[in-house]
């Protein structure tokens, strides 16, 4: 006499795909979880990030000027090759209504004083007003600044967001890229052992 095995009720099998479905989203979220949790308990600053850029000839610079800006007694310069041809040079990328920009400003201004680096700006989707009263409220770092009012030179920045800096080398090459404001552990970790192997022709 042969047992037989009873077949499982096929209104057990959709019971079975709802608690599958229903775990689901709770697994995805674990395994993010863990993923940014490692990112973050590794040390690395998140806001140093990759560019594809680095390494390569900085875009071409050809921006208009902020009119009405003033820089050491003299109308601002417009934001073009020349301004910053040969020299080591931080380009800043700003805006009035940014404001971890306003936050940055003032070590944006202590750079300005290094005799080693050149500063200059490149004002994003900024209204001209705002722009000039951002620099004659906080102070201006800037050597030359460029509008950007549609964000062009952004993109070929391949800005993320703003503020964001770029330090391109005396050959017009880009070797250090900031996504955020500079602090005192950007400065030190990031910005100026770049400025250091770039004064050294190591980059």
């Amino acid at each position: 006499m042969s047992i037989e095995t009873p077949a499982t009720p096929e209104s057990s099998r959709p019971g079975k795909m709802r608690i599958v479905f229903a775990l689901l989203p709770l697994v995805i979220f674990a395994g993010l979880a863990v993923i940014f949790w490692s990112q973050l308990d590794s040390g690395r600053d998140i806001s140093e990030i990759p560019s594809a850029l680095i390494g390569t000839k900085a875009p071409s610079l050809d921006m208009p000027p902020l009119e009405g800006a003033i820089f050491k007694g003299a109308p601002m310069p417009a934001l073009t090759d020349a301004a910053i041809k040969g020299k080591l040079t931080l380009v800043n990328v700003w805006a009035s209504w940014c404001l971890p920009c306003r936050e940055e400003n003032p070590i944006i201004l202590e750079l300005a004083k290094d005799p080693r680096l050149t500063v200059v700006g490149i004002n994003y989707k900024d209204q001209t007003e705002n722009a000039l009263r951002f620099l004659g409220e906080l102070g201006n770092p800037f050597a030359a600044v460029g509008v950007d009012p549609r964000g062009k030179a952004a993109i070929d920045w391949g800005v993320y967001g703003i503020p964001e800096s770029y330090l391109v080398d005396a050959s017009g090459t880009i070797v250090y890229k900031r996504v955020g404001p500079f602090d005192e552990r950007s400065l030190k970790d990031g910005l100026y052992p770049a400025i250091e192997k770039a004064l050294a022709g190591k980059s």
